[in-house]
């Protein structure tokens, strides 16, 4: 097996957005039922701490969003009612940022994947994980997962670099289901990519080069 890169914790004590943005194109690697699943991160979302209301640490530091306010490179997941979300802390120490990863890019092990889903047994690769309830039920997800360490090969769960570092143009959007700050710019998907979630609409916006 090629030799695993994790990002740094400089990598991910930045700016929230700073920190999206180059997420894009990492893997995400989880460990679970003696394998190794990986997905390339290609859709995100910015959350600014306290002071964006879309985020849950608007309302502060409480049980369940103690962990953004920790050492960043770790995972924050929450349940939104049937399903969970993943997202990755941002940010030095007491600064809660977070980044929620919205969608993957399957790389592997795309039969267990769907087995997974459930109800998307028979679907398209492409839809498999483009959205963020969506890759946490094919990736096995849950709030088992909350603050795990993405910065270390001995975690279930964490980011590297990619074997092989292609170019791609990002797509800067509004973010999607939320009505507090729903005009901040704080999307952040690989432009083209067939695996994002969203449709015509939603992702259309300002491209970054990259």
């Amino acid at each position: 097996m090629t030799k695993e890169i994790l990002l740094s914790k400089e990598f991910y004590d930045r700016k929230t957005e700073e920190v999206a943005i180059d997420l894009l194109g990492k893997i995400l690697v989880r460990k679970v039922d003696g394998k190794r699943l990986r997905g390339k991160i290609v859709e995100v979302e910015a959350y600014l701490g306290e002071y964006d209301k879309s985020a849950h640490a608007a309302a502060g530091r409480t049980d369940r969003t103690k962990v953004l306010y920790g050492p960043s490179g770790h995972s924050y997941v929450f349940q939104l009612r049937a399903y969970h979300c993943l997202n990755v802390v941002a940010e030095p120490q007491d600064s809660p940022g977070c980044v929620l990863v919205r969608a993957l890019e399957p790389l592997n092990h795309h039969d267990y994947l769907k087995k997974n889903r459930r109800k998307a047994k028979d679907s398209n690769i492409k839809d498999l994980c483009n959205g963020p309830g969506k890759l946490c039920q094919a990736f096995k997800i849950d709030l088992a997962q909350y603050g795990a360490n993405l910065r270390s090969l001995d975690s279930e769960l964490y980011i590297i670099e990619p074997e092989e570092i292609a170019p791609f143009d990002i797509m800067v959007t509004t973010r999607i289901g939320i009505t507090k700050h729903s005009d901040w710019k704080q999307r952040y998907i690989i432009a083209g990519n067939a695996y994002v979630s969203g449709d015509k609409k939603t992702n259309l916006g300002r491209i970054l080069k990259h």
